[in-house]
């Protein structure tokens, strides 16, 4: 994807909700996104409820 971070390699380590929101901008914007997680069962924001 074309846009402003698009020569952007973005690690994220975040989990819930302020940590992916910011990396999946930076996605939008075009960046690439490797995103680390627990391999005890991963971001816990999966087990929780849907928020609507």
């Amino acid at each position: 994807m074309d846009g402003p971070l698009k020569d952007v390699k973005v690690l994220e380590l975040g989990q819930l909700i302020a940590g992916p929101f910011c990396t999946r901008v930076m996605a939008e914007f075009g960046a690439q996104v490797i995103k680390v997680e627990s391999p005890n069962g991963g971001d816990p924001l999966r087990k929780w409820r849907k928020l609507y």
